[in-house]
């Protein structure tokens, strides 16, 4: 199997399903990182994400008999919608399987786009759990199964992206930023370019708390990882495909971690800059750039977007991260002393007037005079904390400083 011949394939597969996304230059970023920086728009699709490629080329491409089983799959929630369309729009039925943890948005729209030819089951807490019910349901029933990554039809699919950025696009294209989940797109990409634009160079990025590729990779076999920050909920699998490692071992130049920290500040900077809403996976290649800031400088670079099917009610949560990342938002457990108007002495004396206390809240409710006191500080400024730090300390307030103390954090604010 020609995996590139294959990309041709699907494209023509695609024509009049799925419209080609627009590749724009951002003006904001070049300036900023001194380059071209060019936007693949993946999250204009109709189903807000570049899932809907291989999903409809891999099911168009079954028997009539096989499309009489049915199909099943296990998603996230932007594979799910790309199957819920293609199940819809060729008349197919189809189950999907989803974790719990999949924001609400992407469930809703799921059934939207499925509408009365896909039935949604929720199970577990991570894709992994959600893929291993579809397998079995699969193989009980006989039905076929759609995979999101691992599948060479899906991956061909994934692969238009590559053409349309080089059909649309003629200068030197020096860089190209593709998010990693399973692998499908970074897969179908970089085989596209390595055939058309050898010179390109492929940079993957995955989530840091999501290492999954890149440790493959280093380690030299596709074994999973044993847990995972599943924030980045698109790209967040605890492992990559068979054929997509393969692929990507070979043809990718280089991985970046990016912090789901940064992810987040990259999220509210594109709303609040470029009116863009992006999810987390969608950020994960803008994110990136500050990785590269030095060899991108005078290049033509691609970052993909890959989605922006993003929950309004994750707003709360991106944003703290964001504080996080950026050192503008930090909690302590503080034994005030047992002094009239301590309390009063902590926000006047230690507080700067731009600092503002986020969260507030005893540890043992029902003995508040000697408590210790779990505080949020949001600060203006990432470099007042350790004013604040000495200021309570040569006041007498005893304090455990728990940002950097992540299991008791998760435990308190998490």
């Amino acid at each position: 199997m020609n995996l590139f011949k294959d990309a041709i394939i699907a494209k023509n597969q695609l024509q009049g399903v799925v419209s080609p996304t627009p590749l724009t230059e951002n003006t904001n970023l070049s300036n900023e990182f001194n380059a071209t920086i060019l936007l693949k728009r993946e999250d204009l699709h109709i189903v807000r994400s570049y899932k809907i490629r291989g999903a409809y080329n891999k099911i168009s491409s079954l028997t009539d008999a096989e499309k009489q089983q049915g199909i099943v799959c296990a998603s996230a929630g932007n594979h799910a919608q790309g199957v819920a369309f293609s199940c819809n729009l060729l008349q197919i039925k189809g189950k999907i399987y989803m974790p719990k943890t999949t924001p609400k948005q992407k469930i809703k729209q799921v059934q939207l786009f499925g509408k009365s030819f896909v039935a949604i089951e929720l199970i577990g807490d991570t894709f992994d759990d959600a893929y291993a019910q579809a397998v079995a349901d699969a193989k009980e029933n006989n039905k076929i199964f759609i995979h999101p990554f691992d599948d060479l039809k899906v991956i061909a699919g994934q692969a238009t992206v590559g053409l349309e950025i080089l059909e649309s696009y003629h200068p030197p294209i020096d860089y190209v930023f593709v998010p990693i989940g399973g692998g499908g797109l970074a897969a179908g990409l970089a085989t596209v370019f390595k055939e058309l634009s050898p010179n390109t160079k492929i940079i993957g990025v995955e989530p840091e708390g999501a290492p999954t590729m890149k440790t493959a990779i280093a380690v030299g076999n596709n074994a999973p990882l044993e847990s995972i920050d599943k924030f980045v909920d698109g790209a967040a699998v605890k492992q990559v495909g068979n054929l997509t490692f393969e692929i990507c071992r070979h043809l990718l130049d280089d991985i970046i971690l990016v912090p789901e920290g940064k992810v987040c500040t990259t999220i509210l900077r594109l709303y609040n800059e470029e009116a863009m809403v992006v999810e987390p996976a969608g950020a994960l290649t803008i994110a990136a750039l500050d990785f590269y800031k030095d060899k991108i400088k005078g290049k033509n670079v691609v970052c993909i977007v890959s989605g922006s099917n993003n929950d309004i009610e994750r707003t709360a949560e991106i944003k703290e991260r964001s504080l996080l990342y950026e050192g503008l938002m930090h909690y302590f457990i503080i034994q005030f002393p047992q002094r009239p108007g301590s309390l009063k002495e902590f926000v006047n004396e230690i507080l700067g007037p731009d600092d503002d206390i986020t969260y507030f809240q005893f540890t043992k409710k029902n003995n508040r005079e000697s408590a210790p006191v779990v505080v949020g500080l949001e600060l203006k400024n990432k470099n007042d904390i350790n004013p604040i730090k000495t200021k309570m300390t040569e006041r007498g307030f005893q304090y455990n400083y728990i940002n950097e103390k992540q299991d008791l954090f998760n435990q308190l604010i998490g």
